[in-house]
């Protein structure tokens, strides 16, 4: 394969507009832009630029263009790119280069400023790629703000795949009445998340809502928190207290991790239920309540149920209406949505600037298997958050089953030794078909994920003799 076209290979794409009234330099640049791997358009002064650009709707990652222009300069075309397409990355190049107009450059907002003849070419290919990237950066954020204002509604759940559209229905559908209220699914769903929006939705909104883990106390101590005591019950009760029940009265408890409740409070909460009333611990009399419940659990209820570890009785008047939370792994289409989320929220919380990601950072969080799900993402993007030192978060500040791998394998001295280029291929080819694969067959999602050009990630295919339906087909 020629030098240069295995170059282009391992560019990263991107469509650039360049302008320049030298018809010598145009031609070069234009050309080893496109030798490199990019879609570039060539004009030869600003009007014609700022004409197609209008034409295109701005869908344009990087202009280059010369200082000195006719008609309208590179800083006035600055301006005015930036004034309709403010996301698009803005190179300025010059053969006569002063502090002043670098400066005045980068407080327009240039991503870069170059000086010709750039020697080598490379420099300023280099300085492509690195606006290309940022756009896309620019361009992310930018989407993934506007997935969140789609979703801020729902009290911070944020998502917009089918699964949590369905969860999203069900706390519209129950949010008006006062039914007991079931949420199951893993650890780290957001199950609390739910249950405060159901709250929040309801006629019980001004009301308390208050929550309390039911796994996390003794027996004892759950029932006086739940039902409340009378002064002298048992030892330390030094003063009559009101429970949580009392407490909630009018709004929303929520009781999660109900799942562990001992056969003895299963019995005191199932008279609540059934009749509406509770018995502090060491009273004779019994006060009403209006509370509704609403409970969760990671557990298999109805297998507990059959196994006799939890009443039938109380599970059906738990599991009134039911409601399943995903697992993270089961709506990966969110991810980039909730990374996003809660970089927002780590970043103020922290008092940080709010941090840009890298996209390799981003496929890492997006292959991940997440078995502490929603929790456990944001504990790793607050991890990231804090040990940041620059304003863009990198795999490496990502927890350790995470980060990129530095062992490096060093083939058996019984492996045949490959030629580069046939390893290159052989990994490339490998690469094309996984990519193709993860994005099921879509040619123009797989070029995306890959960060080429479509055009060339066709290219690529066909070079390997790589289809669409065959790769999403491989074992």
């Amino acid at each position: 394969m020629p030098r240069e076209g295995q170059e282009a290979i391992n560019r990263i794409g991107g469509h650039v507009l360049v302008v320049d009234d030298e018809p010598d330099v145009l031609r070069v640049v234009t050309h080893k832009l496109a030798k490199s791997g990019f879609q570039v358009e060539g004009f030869e002064g600003s009007p014609e630029l700022l004409d197609f650009l209008q034409r295109v709707h701005g869908a344009v990652d990087v202009v280059l263009a010369d200082l000195h222009l006719p008609a309208m300069n590179g800083l006035e075309l600055l301006k005015a790119v930036h004034a309709e397409f403010p996301s698009i990355a803005f190179i300025m190049m010059t053969g006569r280069g002063t502090i002043g107009s670098a400066v005045e450059a980068m407080r327009l907002r240039a991503f870069d400023y170059l000086v010709k003849p750039f020697d080598p070419l490379e420099t300023l290919v280099a300085a492509v790629e690195r606006a290309v990237s940022h756009k896309r950066l620019v361009d992310r954020n930018q989407f993934l703000e506007r997935q969140l204002e789609l979703t801020s509604q729902f009290e911070g759940i944020v998502g917009t795949s089918k699964p949590i559209a369905e969860v999203f229905a069900m706390i519209e559908s129950v949010a008006p009445t006062d039914v007991t209220v079931l949420i199951t699914g893993e650890s780290g769903t957001g199950k609390e998340l739910v249950a405060r929006a159901i709250h929040t939705r309801s006629n019980r909104s001004s009301r308390p809502f208050i929550a309390i883990n039911c796994a996390a106390l003794a027996e004892s101590v759950l029932e006086s928190e739940l039902f409340g005591h009378v002064k002298g019950s048992f030892t330390g009760a030094v003063a009559t207290r009101r429970g949580l029940f009392e407490e909630a009265s009018g709004g929303t408890l929520f009781l999660d991790e109900v799942g562990e409740l001992s056969p003895a409070t299963q019995v005191r909460l199932l008279r609540v239920l059934q009749e509406g009333e509770i018995r502090p611990v060491g009273s004779n009399e019994s006060r009403n309540v209006n509370v509704r419940v609403i409970a969760a659990t990671h557990r298999d209820l109805q297998s507990e149920v059959q196994r006799n570890m939890f009443r039938q009785d109380l599970f059906y008047r738990l599991n009134v209406v039911s409601v399943r939370l995903p697992a993270l792994r089961e709506r990966v289409e969110d991810l980039p949505a909730l990374v996003h989320h809660f970089i927002k929220k780590s970043a103020a919380r922290f008092d940080r600037t709010v941090p840009k990601l890298d996209p390799e950072t981003l496929e890492r969080l997006c292959s991940h298997g997440w078995p502490g799900n929603v929790r456990e993402l944001e504990n790793a993007i607050e991890r990231a958050v804090v040990l940041a030192r620059t304003d863009i978060l990198t795999p490496d500040l990502l927890p350790s089953e995470l980060r990129p791998s530095t062992e490096v394998r060093v083939p058996s001295s019984r492996e045949p030794q490959l030629p580069l280029s046939e390893a290159r291929s052989r990994f490339e080819r490998n690469y094309l078909t996984q990519t193709l694969r993860r994005a099921e067959g879509n040619t123009a999602e797989a070029a995306r994920l890959s960060g080429v050009d479509r055009s060339n990630f066709r290219r690529l295919l066909r070079r390997h003799g790589l289809s669409a339906s065959a790769a999403k087909e491989a074992p």
